[in-house]
């Protein structure tokens, strides 16, 4: 057994209790979209990914709450739940947020931020930011 990169390989833990690993590719979010990966409407999807500036979309899980874990960095996480918008601020490591399943959320952040999602994937939705 070898440790593995949660940046590079993403897990699927399936309401069963069975963790699947998902490799993880420059398609992988397109084909996710396109839905090419059915089985991952089924349990969640825990992954992490780095960015340096605001999310360009909003996005929903009708399927249930979205935990999300700040890892590195600094990012605000804001939640418009039925035209009411409410920021949490996630500046130490460690630091979380339970996004209400349904509800939009988007991230703004100025600074290399690494970020740590359980994610309930039926039916995510998005919209662009401004939109």
């Amino acid at each position: 057994m070898t440790a593995k990169e949660i940046l590079s390989t993403y897990l699927h833990v399936q309401d069963g209790g069975k963790i699947d690993s998902i490799p993880v590719s420059e398609s992988f979010w397109d084909e996710l979209a396109e839905g090419k990966h059915p089985q991952l409407d089924q349990g969640r999807l825990m992954c992490a990914f780095t960015f340096s500036e605001p999310w360009s979309t909003w996005e929903r899980h009708p399927a249930g709450e979205e935990l999300v874990m700040l890892l590195s960095g600094a990012a605000t996480f804001v939640l418009d739940d039925s035209g009411q918008e409410r920021a949490v601020s996630l500046s130490e490591p460690g630091a979380y947020v339970l996004v209400p399943q349904n509800v939009w959320h988007t991230a703004k952040t100025t600074v290399p931020t690494t970020m740590l999602f359980l994610t309930p994937g039926a039916g995510t939705e998005h919209r662009r930011v401004g939109a």
